[in-house]
């Protein structure tokens, strides 16, 4: 529904086209090579892959389309996440819709558009302090299994588990894996 009714919003601009419409995340690189578009505006919630990786994998095959992410998530390890993934834009979905046109043109025009309570916030959090491996122990973590589970969902021993929920930890200054997840979570690092 939604994306139908931005489609609706972009058509009334008398100097942009809705050329196609993905609800997969499966499906963004594949149509957007039939279709070249100028712009792809993409979603991080979609079924069947998140826009995030969506968004990397179009920069790559199709370096000419400019990436606006636009999202309920305005969280500052998204942001991060989709810049470095080749995004021009990042917009949160409670902008009002002429804001969404005018960033659309501005980013044809080859300027970067991030909402700015974002970019500030984003700036405050700075990176994340964890590792790859911190980060996909604490996705498991978030899942609620318990050591021996994230140790074998991850092929990795319960004491090597155990040093990267404590790192984790300490470095989120959490009180414990549940809160250290959330922390992460809530800052979009997960």
């Amino acid at each position: 529904m939604m994306r139908g009714a931005l489609g609706a919003l972009l058509a009334l601009e008398g100097d942009m086209e809705v050329v196609a419409e993905a609800g997969r995340g499966r499906d963004v690189v594949p149509l957007a090579l039939v279709v070249e578009p100028d712009v792809a505006l993409i979603d991080i919630e979609m079924p069947d892959g998140d826009g995030l990786t969506a968004a990397a994998a179009l920069h790559q095959a199709l370096p000419s389309c400019r990436i606006v992410i636009l999202t309920t998530f305005g969280r500052p390890g998204y942001l991060q996440r989709a810049m470095a993934g080749g995004a021009a834009g990042f917009l949160v979905k409670d902008a009002p819709a002429v804001q969404l046109a005018q960033a659309i043109r501005r980013v044809l025009n080859g300027e970067q558009v991030i909402d700015a309570s974002l970019a500030a916030q984003a700036l405050t959090d700075g990176r994340s302090p964890l590792t790859e491996r911190e980060c996909m122990v604490l996705s498991e973590a978030k899942r609620g299994g318990s050591i021996t589970d994230i140790a074998r969902a991850l092929g990795l021993s319960e004491g090597t588990v155990r040093n990267y929920l404590s790192e984790a930890i300490q470095k989120l200054d959490a009180r414990n894996r549940t809160d250290a997840a959330r922390i992460a979570d809530q800052k979009g690092w997960l």
